[in-house]
């Protein structure tokens, strides 16, 4: 398997279907957001990148659930085992693309995890404590479980705070509950974006979305039913827009808000990759900005 990471606005997804095209390849996502169906400008689906040439590039594990569920590791581990079989049962190579470095790391290391049920008591233990009360509970339990997950940068809300103390608090109550999942061997390649070009993109993309409908395509989803607290849960674009929109921030807050938001998400997700490097995942960097063919030819290079 080959895998493409990357920060934010760097070009995964143009580089990897790109890379399809020419490798006769299908691509896996490992994109935390870019599962749920009609969340597709505020995630960046860019369906279009998947057309090389005249040709649609296969993709999987995008638009596989409704907008306000809940879908986690343990879930993304089990859709990407059937995916990575079936193409690879039908003998093409398996392109995996995204920037959620959990969900790269879980299938490339092959994450033991057990499926991990609500426990309605302890969430209403927990219900009237704030955020900075929850945190450290939070580190508490990693420092039992010896846990990498759960940074406490990703835990922004009251309800993701809580979910992380239950998944925590279970895996110290359940030590052997655990199942096999073998890892995968790839060629990792990252895409690596000087920081001033990065932020300089993401501002660009972002008034882009706006301009071309991200705050409508939000009101659909919560006019069909979705409530606020539902799309605030996924951060980012669908947690400021949210808020803009039922009135709680206006619209330059929201702006500016969501787009420091962005640059400080995608400082953590090269955080996340070099510690991949650390925990022994060895990453080819090249350069985004480099011309297509060149990375293109990179790669192949790399693969052979």
């Amino acid at each position: 398997m080959i895998t493409i990471l990357g920060p934010t606005a760097s070009g995964k997804t143009d580089l990897a279907a790109r890379l399809a095209y020419d490798l006769n390849a299908e691509i896996i996502s490992a994109d935390s957001r870019q599962v749920y169906r009609r969340m597709d400008i505020g995630t960046g689906k860019d369906l279009d990148d998947y057309t090389v040439n005249g040709r649609d590039i296969p993709y999987h594990l995008i638009d596989i659930c409704e907008p306000g569920t809940k879908y986690n590791l343990f879930r993304y581990q089990e859709d990407f085992r059937k995916s990575y079989q079936s193409i690879v049962n039908r003998g093409r190579l398996p392109i995996l693309c995204g920037g959620t470095g959990l969900y790269i790391e879980s299938v490339l290391k092959g994450y033991q995890l057990s499926p991990v049920p609500q426990n309605e008591y302890l969430r209403k233990s927990l219900a009237e404590k704030t955020l900075d009360e929850l945190v450290p509970m939070l580190e508490q339990l990693k420092r039992q479980t010896g846990s990498i997950m759960h940074n406490t940068t990703d835990v922004d809300s009251c309800q993701r705070a809580i979910r992380a103390i239950e998944i925590e608090t279970y895996n110290v109550q359940h030590p052997m509950a655990k199942r096999e999942m073998p890892g995968v061997d790839s060629l990792i390649v990252g895409l690596d974006i000087e920081r001033n070009a990065r932020r300089a993109k993401i501002s660009h993309r972002l008034k882009s979305r706006l301009e071309n409908g991200m705050v409508d395509e939000v009101k659909s989803i919560l006019d069909s039913g979705v409530d606020a607290d539902s799309l605030i849960y996924y951060g980012l674009e669908y947690k400021y827009v949210t808020e803009y929109i039922i009135g709680r921030l206006s619209y330059d807050e929201m702006y500016h808000l969501l787009e420091i938001a962005i640059h400080q998400f995608a400082k953590r997700q090269m955080t996340w990759f070099r510690g991949m490097e650390r925990r022994g995942l060895h990453i080819h960097w090249i350069d985004a900005l480099s011309p297509m063919e060149d990375k293109i030819n990179i790669i192949k290079k790399l693969w052979q």
